[in-house]
């Protein structure tokens, strides 16, 4: 036999009651809830679910509360400009990217996503729906080159680089150079290209030599162009 519920929530006067909720809501404006929402993620790192945000010692806005503003949890989180961590749509991670790319003036690397993990999804979740990091970012229209095009590449920046430098570039030349010049590939991109096997970066710099050789430039053992 169902219980009876108690007396004296039997007996609630609902018009009354909803005017109390409405009180209570009105506690917080919008923007106030997005606010917290907002730094909640500055402390944590990344957008917080519904529990690390009731966990955190910083704010006084109860999940509920942002529930009954918002329609959602996700909602609310979408509209104080982070990404809901486990339901971002395809459509949303290539707008986030493009977003991303436009802040940075250049192509987003991983480790930018680290670096804006309060407003950015993570890595995992970008390899998980579309197979890579490069895949989403050329989706989202970068020119990010594959395979023999990324090679060929490297090769003729490797080339311009040894040009300037009247030697071959050696893996801290190109990081140096990289942090002049977004524009190049990082140093561990052009590594990987061999597996990272012993030699690597050598196997690399024989390619560049072989183009420069190729242009008519000689080169001596040490590496110095003459």
């Amino acid at each position: 036999m169902a219980k009876k519920p108690f007396r004296a929530v039997a007996q609630i006067d609902s018009e009354a009651l909803a005017a109390f909720q409405a009180g209570i809501r009105k506690r917080y404006t919008d923007d106030q809830i997005l606010a917290a929402l907002t730094a909640a993620a500055e402390r944590l790192g990344r957008t917080p679910t519904m529990r690390e945000f009731a966990a955190d010692p910083g704010t006084e806005v109860h999940p509920q509360t942002v529930i009954e503003h918002f329609g959602s949890w996700n909602n609310a989180t979408r509209a104080a400009g982070l990404v809901p961590r486990r339901f971002a749509t395809r459509p949303e991670l290539v707008r986030l990217l493009r977003d991303l790319g436009e802040q940075l003036g250049r192509v987003p690397t991983a480790k930018d996503l680290d670096a804006h993990r309060a407003t950015m999804p993570s890595k995992s979740l970008y390899w998980h729906t579309f197979g890579s990091l490069t895949t989403a970012l050329r989706e989202a229209g970068f020119d990010v080159p594959v395979g023999e095009e990324r090679l060929e590449r490297a090769v003729t920046q490797g080339v311009a680089l040894a040009r300037s430098l009247g030697r071959l570039p050696k893996f801290t030349d190109w990081a140096e150079a990289r942090r002049a010049d977004p524009s190049l590939l990082t140093e561990w991109q052009v590594y990987r290209m061999f597996d990272a096997r012993r030699g690597a970066w050598s196997t690399f710099q024989f390619l560049v030599a072989e183009r420069l050789g190729a242009e008519g430039v000689k080169i001596r053992s040490d590496g110095t162009l003459i």
